[in-house]
């Protein structure tokens, strides 16, 4: 006989969290550096997310797993100051070639890790922007109440959506691989309720799907994890990829309609 759950605000929503990224092997983020740098952005991604940032030039926004700078370039731009945190050197490397290359001087890094982010470090800034950097991060509920301190305007949390890597799991089932998917949003908008944070949820609209230059761009635009293949496995994928991607000779790019992304933004006003 299954137990009811007398009163659902108790469930401790982290623990779920926390189980579905027991088995997640850590990606080395300074490998994937220069395919995330030189990767072709054909998703509207980026379009959609600053059509839903609320921000002010005289802003400051730390930009949480800022990475490469894909983001963090385009709000230094908007605003007076962005704080990038990250854990990669090599990230932050690329970082400050990017804004050296777009003259972005407003921009301060801070190498370490999400998970030790503290409001004693970073203090008070405007807005907190967290684009796909939270989905693998395990002591969730310490990284958000420090989020929640730091921001004095908004937070902005981008995660997977349900529809998010279709291809990549289609090819984990062809490697007999079974795919192990990070926590749904349902669960964080679950876990910041129980924190006292009510937050809103926006799924993004987005229509663009992927194009690559060639199979080997396909191949190193970071959604695989080439770092855990074996050159077998990389072989199949390299196979898999010319079977499933379609040629389009009007844009000489290779695209598959199903390779679109997938992401929920949940945000709370302070």
């Amino acid at each position: 006989m299954k137990q009811c759950i007398e009163n659902p605000d108790e469930v401790k929503w982290e623990d779920f969290w926390a189980s579905r990224l027991k088995n997640k092997v850590n990606k080395n983020w300074d490998d994937a550096a220069p395919r995330f740098y030189k990767r072709t952005r054909g998703e509207d991604y980026q379009k959609v997310l600053f059509e839903k940032l609320i921000l002010n030039e005289t802003d400051t926004v730390l930009d949480v797993g800022c990475g490469e700078g894909s983001i963090t370039i385009p709000l230094a731009k908007k605003v007076k100051k962005v704080i990038g945190i990250d854990s990669s050197p090599k990230m932050l490397e690329y970082l400050k070639k990017r804004a050296c290359d777009n003259n972005v001087e407003n921009i301060k890094t801070i190498l370490k890790p999400i998970e030790e982010i503290s409001y004693d470090e970073i203090g008070d800034v405007d807005v907190v922007v967290c684009s796909r950097s939270l989905n693998g991060i395990v002591p969730i509920c310490e990284v958000l109440t420090e989020l929640d301190k730091i921001a004095n305007k908004y937070v902005f949390i981008t995660v997977f959506g349900p529809e998010n890597k279709k291809i990549e799991k289609d090819f984990d089932k062809e490697l007999g691989i079974k795919t192990e998917d990070f926590p749904d949003y349902n669960y964080l908008f679950n876990i910041l309720f129980n924190l006292g944070i009510y937050a809103n949820v926006e799924r993004f609209d987005l229509n663009n799907y992927r194009m690559y230059d060639s199979i080997q761009s396909a191949m190193d635009n970071g959604k695989f994890r080439l770092d855990l293949y074996s050159d077998e496995e990389k072989e199949l994928l390299r196979k898999y990829l010319e079977r499933i991607l379609s040629f389009d000779e009007d844009t000489g790019k290779y695209y598959n309609v199903k390779d679109k992304a997938d992401w929920i933004m949940v945000w709370w006003k302070k």
